[in-house]
């Protein structure tokens, strides 16, 4: 099973990713976490290279780094994961760069779908938790120095909102949870979605 979280930055990923971690693990499943970019040598290393580095980076350049560290991602680890049983929750997935790339920075968003096929080799996961709620509440959460991403400005985290809400209409592997609510509400939310998808396997 392959679950991804989404959403702008202070929505609670992380909190709930850990939650529902827990969740399952109770639950006697092999869990495994991981985020993207990230979580190899080369996903680390293009995530410093994309997150904090001040370089200069065209928009479509920008878009092909975030599918090479995903690739790699697959291929090194979430593949062989599920290959062997266990349950995946990845911290951001492919919708993430057609939202951020697409959406809100001006590429095409079905040619990033098209892209991202490929790098993934056509791995989709079976849930997208969307995370949603007020970008100027979102950002009040963020108790760190911004990112090159979020140092964009509200009004592009404006963009990156809508881009998710847009892209979550028609595809039904999306759930939307309203992330604006306590941390127990939310989980709750989150948990049964996951339940739907388990009695499904």
């Amino acid at each position: 099973m392959f679950i991804t979280f989404d959403g702008v930055d202070g929505t609670g990923k992380s909190t709930q990713i850990e939650l529902l971690s827990r969740w399952l693990r109770d639950r006697s499943l092999d869990v495994v976490t991981c985020r993207d970019p990230g979580s190899t040598a080369l996903g680390e290393a293009i995530r410093a290279l994309l997150l904090g580095g001040e370089m200069p980076i065209h928009r479509r350049s920008e878009m092909l780094l975030f599918m090479a560290a995903r690739s790699q991602l697959v291929e090194e680890l979430i593949r062989p994961a599920l290959a062997a049983g266990k349950t995946v929750i990845c911290d951001r997935f492919l919708l993430a760069t057609a939202v951020y790339q697409g959406h809100a920075g001006g590429l095409d968003v079905n040619e990033i779908w098209r892209v991202g096929t490929v790098a993934t080799g056509g791995l989709k996961p079976h849930l997208t938790v969307l995370l949603d709620m007020p970008v100027d509440r979102a950002i009040q959460r963020i108790h760190r120095e911004h990112d090159r991403i979020e140092s964009q400005g509200q009004s592009y985290l404006e963009d990156v909102r809508q881009g998710f809400l847009t892209e979550s209409v028609g595809r039904p592997e999306i759930t939307v949870v309203d992330a604006a609510g306590d941390r127990g509400e939310v989980q709750r939310s989150i948990c049964r979605a996951v339940e739907s998808l388990l009695s499904g396997c």
